[in-house]
This record gives C-alpha cells, sequence and structure tokens, in this order.
C-alpha cells in the first residue's frame, strides 16, 4: 500500500469509529495519529507543522477560566435572573433563555452553557405548566447559533481562525450579523411553531411570579470574592480578544494569559480545576491533527482541491458549494473532524481564487449544520439527555422536523449575506 493510500484509509476508519461512538471520539483520534507516527506517513519533525498548538491551547485556557468561574455561583446566579426578569411570561421565558444562551455560548464553551441552563429551563417550565420542549429546543438551536457569532464560540471557530489567521473582530464583523438575525428567526419559528403551548392563564402567571420572586439569586453565589474576580477576569479576557490583532499577541496568548490570572488571582485548587479540563477533547483535537497532516502529507488534500477546483469555477459557486456540505455533513457527523479535513483543502483553492470568504462559508455550514438533527452538535446531545433523565423525551424525528428547518433557513440566511457582501448582486 502507498503511503496516500494508507493516510486515506487512516482517516476513513477513525471518521467510522467517531461517527458510530462505538470507540471513544479521542481513542480513536490517539490510534489513528499512532498509526500515522509508527509507519512515518508523517515524520516526527514534521509533528509542529500540522499540531495546532493554537486551537489545543485557546481551548485548554478557556477551559480553565470557564472551571474556575464556575465554582462561585456565576452561571446559576445568571439563570436565576433571566427567570425573573420573565415575569411568568413564557414567551419572555422564550426570548429572554435564548439570548442568554447565544450570548454565553458566543465566549464560552455550548456544552458548558447549556449544562448550566438547561435544569434551570426544565423548572421554570414545570413551574408554569407547561411542556419545556418548545423551550429546550430554543436552548439549543441558541446555543448553536451563539456559538458561530464569534471566534472563540464553537471549536470549528478556532479551528479556522488559526489556520487562516482570522481576528476575533474578524470572526464578530461577518459572523455576529448573520448570528443576531439567524437567532431572531430562529425564536420567531419556534414561536410560531409552539404558540399553542406558550399560554398560560393570567391566575396563573400570578402564581408563577410570586414563586420566581421567592428564588435569591444571591444564594446561588458560593463565593462572593471568587462571582466578583470571574466576572472582572471575562470581562478583560474579551476586551483582550477583541485588541489581539492590534497587539500583535495569538488568541491561544489571551486565553492563557487569563487561565493563569485567574488561577493566580482567586487562589483556586490548580488540582481541581485542572483535572476538570476535557482533556479527552483535547487529545481528540491533537490526534485529527496528525491524521489530517497525514492527508496533507502525501499530497491527498492538494488533489482533492484540483478535483473540486476543476467542477467548481467561480467564487460564488465554491461559496455554495462549502457552506450547504458543510452544513448537511455537520447534521449527520461530528463537525470538528469535517472542518479538520475542509481547512486544508480550502487552503489549496487559494492558488486559483480568493478564498477569504470561503473560510465564513465553511464556518456558517459547521456551526449551523449540527441544529440539523438531535446528534447534529455536543450540545444537542447533553441537552436531550438531561431532559430524559427527567422524563423529557425528544425524539430524534421530532428534533428533526424543528431542526431540519431552521438549519435550512438560518444557513439560506448566512448564504444569503456572505452572497451580497462578497460575490454582489
Amino acid at each position: 500500500m502507498t503511503p496516500e493510500t494508507v493516510a486515506v484509509a487512516v482517516f476513513l476508519f477513525t471518521y467510522a469509529l467517531v461517527v458510530s461512538e462505538k470507540i471513544h471520539r479521542a481513542v480513536a483520534a490517539m490510534f489513528g495519529a499512532s498509526v500515522i507516527l509508527f509507519l512515518k506517513i508523517v515524520p516526527w519533525e514534521n509533528i509542529p507543522k500540522y499540531l495546532d498548538l493554537n486551537t489545543l491551547f485557546l481551548l485548554m485556557g478557556m477551559m480553565i477560566i470557564v472551571n474556575t468561574a464556575r465554582n462561585s455561583g456565576l452561571f446559576e446566579y445568571v439563570a436565576i435572573k433571566t427567570a425573573k426578569l420573565a415575569h411568568g411570561s413564557p414567551i419572555r421565558v422564550l426570548l429572554l433563555f435564548s439570548i442568554v444562551t447565544a450570548v454565553i455560548s458566543s465566549v464560552l464553551d455550548n456544552v458548558t452553557t447549556v449544562l448550566l441552563l438547561t435544569p434551570m429551563l426544565l423548572y421554570i417550565s414545570r413551574l408554569m405548566e407547561l411542556s419545556p420542549i418548545p423551550f429546550l429546543l430554543s436552548e439549543i438551536f441558541a446555543s448553536n447559533i451563539g456559538g458561530t457569532a464569534t471566534l472563540i464560540g464553537d471549536p470549528p471557530n478556532i479551528m479556522i481562525g488559526s489556520a487562516a489567521k482570522l481576528s476575533f473582530n474578524e470572526f464578530l464583523i461577518n459572523m455576529g450579523p448573520i448570528a443576531a438575525i439567524d437567532l431572531g428567526v430562529t425564536i420567531l419559528i419556534i414561536y410560531l411553531a409552539y404558540n399553542n403551548a406558550l399560554k398560560v392563564t393570567p391566575k396563573k402567571k400570578v402564581m408563577i411570579i410570586q414563586t420566581l420572586r421567592g428564588l435569591d439569586e444571591k444564594a446561588a453565589i458560593r463565593d462572593i470574592r471568587l462571582f466578583r474576580k470571574s466576572v472582572a477576569i471575562i470581562l478583560f479576557v474579551v476586551a483582550l480578544f477583541f485588541l489581539h490583532d492590534r497587539l500583535g499577541i495569538e488568541p491561544a496568548v489571551v486565553a492563557l494569559f487569563g487561565a493563569s490570572l485567574i488561577l493566580l488571582w482567586t487562589r483556586e485548587d490548580p488540582e481541581g480545576i485542572f483535572e476538570k479540563i476535557e482533556w479527552p477533547a483535547l487529545f481528540f483535537f491533537g490526534g485529527l491533527f496528525i491524521i489530517v497532516g497525514a492527508l496533507e502529507e502525501t499530497g491527498t488534500i492538494a488533489k482533492v482541491a484540483e478535483w473540486v477546483l476543476t467542477h467548481v469555477h467561480t467564487q460564488g459557486e465554491a461559496l455554495l458549494v462549502i457552506t450547504w456540505f458543510s452544513a448537511f455533513s455537520s447534521a449527520i457527523v461530528d463537525n470538528i473532524p469535517l472542518t479538520a479535513a475542509m481547512i486544508p483543502l480550502i487552503k489549496h483553492m487559494g492558488a486559483s481564487m480568493n478564498v477569504y470568504p470561503l473560510w465564513w462559508a465553511l464556518s456558517l455550514g459547521a456551526c449551523l449544520g449540527g441544529n440539523g438533527t438531535a446528534i447534529g452538535a455536543s450540545a444537542n446531545v447533553v441537552v436531550i439527555g438531561i431532559a430524559e433523565r427527567e422524563d423529557v423525551r425528544i425524539t430524534f424525528v421530532d428534533f428533526l422536523k424543528v431542526g431540519m428547518i431552521i438549519m435550512i433557513i438560518t444557513v439560506a440566511i448566512g448564504v444569503g449575506i456572505l452572497w451580497i457582501r462578497y460575490v454582489g448582486w
């Protein structure tokens, strides 16, 4: 077997293991990477070329910040405060929690966001004696849409930003407006689809308001000093992300600086924080980078790029193909390996066309495609799993009926905005 054949076989085998979920995806990626290195498809000295440390350290830094802030009760405080602002109105609950979920997901990990907000949504829906399904679906869609808005909102964006040297502000300018419009459209669709399930009697509304008043958001704060320091550090880190390109520092440096600063300032137990880092996710990324590096090393990516360019002749065609291929693929399979494979492909297309708009097309499809099915994104699986433990069942088909419509509409809006901006009327 030629090195190229081995590289393709290992990539497909690893992808199949990830999709099947019979073996943990981190183990699958580590095994594939070890085979590549053992057979010397990628020489040991070339590992730094393919191992994207910017992505790995950015993820690690943000995980440390989030896990430290979580100990203060910050996220529970936000959830209770949001519930009170809704004043017993189901529509306000839907609107406010969707906005809060999207905003938090734009700067923090989507899974962490839904893990902390989902229990509160289940509690409020039971209090209102309404089905929690529209609220949970809205939360899922909002988390994926919010993650699309920024460089640090979703792992595919982190990977794209690192590979294409795109700044935090570039992501916010290009993807932020799309995410904002898509969020509004999504909330409207959920409202229209579940309008009859979002109504309570005036008497019931008064009872809900009284119950919510009994909740003390301040009581959710477990450590007031840690709470204040966490808020300050998060705001400081976000501000640095806005300025990182002007300061000439990488986003990973910002995240690591924020992580070290919050540990130094709060004096939280570092061993406890480090134990909560999602090491399997980091090893999954690392293994994946090496496997995709083998496709680059053997020239496979270059050949695929040449084939694509023989069938895609204009930038507009490439924009449409990459967006919709990424969206429908991400609805079925993990968007991280998909993004890892698409990045070098787009780089090779740079010899024939301006690929700047194509990075946004990939981000759009990879992030919003996760709304298409119940298994399209990690946040989807987490929320549905929490709901099932509380005897709330969201079937694959039920999710598909709403999710696929929202995915198609939001992606279409996004690609339309990108087309007007970069291709023209």
